[in-house]
């Protein structure tokens, strides 16, 4: 079965040039789990994906991955 791409978060870290290391350090976790979530080998919780939106300064539906057929 094909990994489900869920986030974007690799992709909106490196618009706003944060580092994964950065973002761990804010939201005080390690740099591995920022990993598994950027990899989308794992998700957040949705509460700390709202943490990552109001530190990256977006809206929180850009952190994840549209389900509308463009």
């Amino acid at each position: 079965m094909e990994k489900l791409i869920l986030n974007r978060l690799k992709i909106v870290l490196v618009e706003k040039h944060i580092t994964n290391k950065q973002l761990a350090k804010v939201l005080d976790k390690t740099q591995s789990t920022v990993s598994q979530w950027c990899t989308n080998d794992k998700q957040p919780s949705l509460e700390t994906f709202y943490h990552i939106a109001k530190y990256l300064d977006v809206d929180l539906k850009d952190l994840f991955v549209s389900t509308k057929n463009k």
